[in-house]
């Protein structure tokens, strides 16, 4: 394990983002983690080592404070080797009630964020010849449930992003990883993290029971964060990781479900498909 490597990871002071920093840190590596709240994460944290530990106070959605935060870590640490974008929020509600600055409040934290954030280092990386890009998406960007449609369609974009940029930056010696996690037992489901729009609406029956299922489950979810964040840091290590990496056997589960789903309406429509070229 090379635990010289230099990390960047934002959303750090609360789920799956402090547990990771936690664990790279009692493991030697070197961290610079962001939040809204740099006593928030110091205290999250509990450990203050300045040599090894770079707490940043950064608004996300403010490219220039991303920049600064960038610059500050290579003036740290000297580098950046990975790059870990796990800052983002869940919504649940039917599309028809969520107001306009809300979706687009969403999209600002789950996707153009984490773009900002690659957008800003990538010199870096290509200068080193060298990085990794993990995206923390979500097994609902690829398998969706009921009044999840907004937060699906930024993970969604995400994974998309992922998987373009991950073509793009080959050449440079850059890997990209966009993580698909499905329930986790972090505080996701809790008031700091989710958005939950009331679905006031007559009918919309399976938003509702959807609903009651997800809320019911907070503090039960199968994922084990601390388990998640030693794969994350397994992945760093390895020499060709996947681009897409579903965690848990709910993701796993969905997600085979999906694709074997697709595959056959993909031959059942297939003559239809190739219709629709020149003859």
């Amino acid at each position: 394990m090379n635990n010289s490597k230099v990390w960047y990871v934002t959303g750090a002071s609360q789920g799956l983002g402090l547990t990771l920093v936690k664990k790279l840190l009692e493991s030697g590596y070197r961290v610079a983690a962001t939040s809204r709240n740099a006593q928030t994460l110091k205290q999250a944290v509990g450990i203050i080592d300045a040599d090894r530990f770079l707490p940043l106070v950064v608004d996300l959605n403010n490219p220039d404070c991303i920049n600064e935060s960038i610059q500050q870590t290579i003036t740290a640490f000297g580098s950046i080797d990975v790059v870990v974008n796990n800052a983002g929020y869940g919504m649940m509600g039917a599309v028809e009630e969520i107001a306009e600055q809300d979706i687009r409040k969403i999209f600002d934290v789950n996707v153009l964020a984490a773009v900002n954030v690659v957008k800003s280092v990538l010199p870096l990386m290509r200068k080193q010849q060298s990085g990794y890009i993990i995206n923390i998406g979500s097994v609902a960007g690829f398998v969706g449930a009921p009044g999840w449609s907004i937060y699906s369609a930024t993970k969604a974009a995400l994974a998309a992003f992922s998987e373009v940029l991950a073509l793009d930056v080959k050449e440079f010696g850059i890997k990209v990883t966009v993580a698909e996690p499905s329930g986790f037992r972090t505080g996701f489901l809790t008031e700091n993290s989710l958005a939950n729009i009331t679905t006031s609406i007559e009918g919309y029956e399976a938003i509702k029971s959807t609903r009651e299922r997800y809320l019911a489950n907070n503090g039960k979810q199968s994922g084990d964060p601390e388990k998640a964040s030693a794969i994350l840091i397994e992945l760093a290590e390895s020499k060709e990781p996947p681009v897409h990496l579903y965690l848990g056997q709910d993701a796993y589960n969905r997600a085979s479900e999906k694709i074997a789903g697709m595959a056959a309406e993909l031959e059942a429509w297939k003559q239809t498909s190739i219709s629709a070229d020149f003859k």
